[in-house]
């Protein structure tokens, strides 16, 4: 997969970046085409545009889930609403000077550029995944030492921060140590993502748990203002992509496998692809159930 994919053409807007998942655009100088191509470095506002797309295993699967770009919008909107007081990449499109095409109006952000931070801030809560299987063999979570006696799914008795560095497109994600962050960005900044990280789970716990919901772990990306320096939080925001949500009443019953995002997916790609060559194409009842899971999610939280 290359850095940029085919995103869909947008008048105004010069694509910069094709992800898995995601297209970021600039827009096009009033002048035209000029000696000077628009770019991520110089523009200063930047479209995010939710595709439909679904990725699993690092793979782009087909056929997408629709609806699945709109929805993750609302919900990354929704989410920064509800943590105004956290400085976010947002910018008011009834008062900038450029303005969301109207092809993409549901799925799009219109966000300021950030100098973003190479790291991913994770924050768990509980106890599952990839954390579970290095819980069984070493007692620990991404070199965080835990309780003994824990078990799949338990909450944990705080929320563990356990960054990440941030691979190049199509490599994996590397958890790293609160020391490699360190020597990535320095004391001040990686204390203060450390810290603003877990103070948002908190706070989204809280909102969430008062719907019925358990937000299991999430992770957060975060950049320097370019005007201001001020740390702002960017990208997704709390999506079903970036976390891992649970129905509060089922994980009460023992069910604690039911999430509200892609797992489905995820369960049905390991059991019928061997991980080598193109996956095959997601079944029809997989792709409904999957997009339903996003919706119930944000009713459950907005409603």
């Amino acid at each position: 997969m290359t850095d940029l994919g085919t995103p869909l053409p947008l008048d105004g807007w010069a694509p910069v970046y094709s992800g898995k998942v995601r297209d970021l655009y600039v827009p096009i100088p009033s002048g035209g085409a000029g000696d000077e191509l628009p770019s991520l470095a110089t523009a200063d506002h930047v479209l995010v545009v939710a595709s439909d797309r679904v990725s699993a295993f690092d793979q782009v699967l087909e056929p997408g889930i629709p609806g699945k770009g709109a929805l993750l919008t609302q919900l990354s909107l929704w989410w920064f609403a509800q943590l105004e007081t956290v400085p976010n990449h947002l910018v008011d499109p009834t008062t900038a000077p450029v303005s969301l095409p109207a092809s993409v109006r549901d799925r799009a952000m219109l966000v300021k550029p950030l100098d973003m931070f190479p790291i991913e801030c994770v924050v768990r809560g509980y106890l599952v995944g990839s954390g579970w299987i290095e819980y069984q063999a070493h007692g620990t979570v991404c070199g965080v030492e835990l309780p003994e006696g824990l078990a799949s799914g338990d909450r944990l008795p705080e929320p563990i921060y356990t960054p990440a560095f941030k691979a190049a497109l199509g490599d994996h994600d590397e958890n790293i140590s609160f020391e490699q962050t360190v020597e990535l960005v320095g004391a001040e900044t990686a204390a203060a993502l450390r810290d603003l990280s877990l103070d948002v789970f908190r706070r989204a716990s809280a909102v969430a748990e008062a719907r019925g919901v358990i937000l299991a772990d999430t992770k957060f990306e975060f950049g320097a203002d370019r005007e201001t320096g001020e740390i702002t939080l960017g990208d997704e925001v709390l999506t079903s992509d970036s976390s891992r949500y649970w129905d509060a009443d089922v994980y009460a019953s023992g069910n604690r496998t039911a999430s509200f995002d892609k797992q489905i997916v995820r369960n049905w790609l390991s059991t019928n692809w061997s991980g080598s060559g193109e996956p095959p194409a997601l079944p029809g009842d997989v792709v409904t159930q999957t997009a339903a899971r996003y919706r119930e999610l944000i009713e459950r939280l907005t409603a």
